[in-house]
């Protein structure tokens, strides 16, 4: 089989399911689109001799029985949801990598020494219900059911309902003893493999993350007959806050990013100095120790600032995702194949989360990166040269061949 006529063909058939009439993709978990999608990739498993499954909560599988060692099963795949308006590679480019990989193998060296299985994920977006990483969690058996039986979306339709609805329930959490090795390609979510002229992405661990609802609490006053120095205006405490972090940020430098995303201040209205502004903050490094030591100097920067300046502060520190490292035998592999078949690669840590970094833990795991075409994702306008899509399968097939077939 010729790998460009394939990869195209799967890319407009699966692009055009939930396809948005404001451009992009909705897919969100549970939904018609989002069945829909995962029927067709089911379709296409059994089209090439696959022998497929659904687990309880929507993950799908496809199957080839290896012929040597059948207990020992080299998975690949990625997830099948969207963001609300999002592109048409994050996420289904891995899905569709995968099949098409594994075809390709299957048609070139016929079956492999070891199980050969394909994984379309239910859910790692966390775009419809607040819950991220339902399709991973459920995979290796750490999914808690508690925490998803009474959310809703933001139409109010139940979670459980909606699971339900499409013929799906919650399962028991176990965890499989027979995988061997897992491989997630992923468009790169960002500009580092465009900007240096790299055709491939070869991930050696993903970023942890610290993030923080922070509070500054001054008081409220008239902004025409409030004297400067009468002022505790929680608008200038956020601004020296957050110049001090991102100067601190710049010295240090890669692999570590900070962001102030969201500021709201109070009352927000153009004759009133601000009495309270609520912000985030978003930390991440792929060192666990240097992340808390430098999030924690920072909070302690924060108070300072915040005393001198005679604010309050509360500091809510909501998630802490340690930094989740790669399989070195895997994350080998993929580089000596990125090697031999001559491709301007680069290894890399991945910035943003992935499924990878729920599996990693469990079973050996590493990740393939294409380009991202002015490093935009989420967004309709994402997009990645075809030429580098067909370079990303090519490599993908090359490392299952050396995981499966060797």
């Amino acid at each position: 089989m010729e790998l460009a006529p394939t990869v195209k063909r799967r890319l407009d058939q699966l692009s055009s399911i939930g396809s948005d009439p404001t451009g992009g993709l909705t897919r969100l978990l549970y939904s018609d689109e989002w069945l829909t999608a995962q029927k067709y990739v089911q379709e296409e498993m059994t089209a090439m001799g696959m022998t497929t499954k659904f687990d309880g909560v929507g993950n799908l599988f496809g199957r080839i029985e290896g012929k040597d060692l059948p207990n020992e099963t080299v998975m690949t795949g990625s997830h099948i949801d969207t963001v609300v308006n999002g592109g048409d590679l994050d996420g289904q480019f891995g899905v569709l990598a995968s099949l098409t990989a594994v075809e390709y193998l299957k048609e070139k060296y016929g079956q492999p020494k070891r199980s050969l299985e394909v994984i379309s994920m239910a859910e790692e977006e966390g775009s419809r219900f607040p819950t991220v990483f339902w399709g991973s969690k459920n995979f290796v058996g750490i999914a808690d059911n508690e925490e998803v039986k009474d959310i809703k979306d933001g139409q109010g339709k139940g979670f459980v309902d909606e699971m339900h609805r499409q013929g799906f329930d919650f399962q028991e959490q176990t965890r499989r003893d027979d995988i061997v090795a897992f491989v997630e390609e992923h468009i790169e979510q960002g500009s580092i493999l465009e900007t240096e002229g790299d055709q491939i992405g070869v991930v050696t661990s993903i970023a942890g993350q610290r993030r923080y609802n922070i509070t500054l609490k001054g008081q409220a006053n008239h902004a025409g007959t409030t004297p400067m120095s009468y002022r505790h205006d929680a608008v200038y405490g956020i601004a020296k806050i957050v110049t001090l972090a991102l100067e601190r940020a710049h010295e240090i430098g890669d692999p570590l990013v900070m962001t102030f995303g969201k500021v709201v201040p109070k009352p927000n209205t153009v004759n009133v100095v601000p009495g309270e502004v609520l912000f985030t903050m978003d930390c991440r490094h792929t060192d666990p120790d240097f992340l808390i030591e430098f999030s924690i100097q920072i909070e302690e920067m924060m108070k300072e600032v915040a005393q001198d300046m005679g604010l309050g502060i509360e500091i809510d520190r909501w998630m802490d995702e340690a930094p989740v490292p790669m399989s070195e035998k895997v994350y080998q592999t993929i580089e000596n194949c990125a090697k031999s078949g001559g491709y301007k690669y680069r290894v890399m840590h991945s910035g943003a989360g992935h499924d990878s970094q729920i599996i990693a833990p469990v079973y050996p795991t590493a990740m393939i990166f294409v380009p991202s075409i002015g490093g935009i994702s989420h967004n309709p306008a994402e997009e990645t040269s075809f030429e580098d899509l067909v370079n990303g399968v090519q490599l993908l097939a090359d490392t299952l061949y050396e995981l499966a077939y060797k």
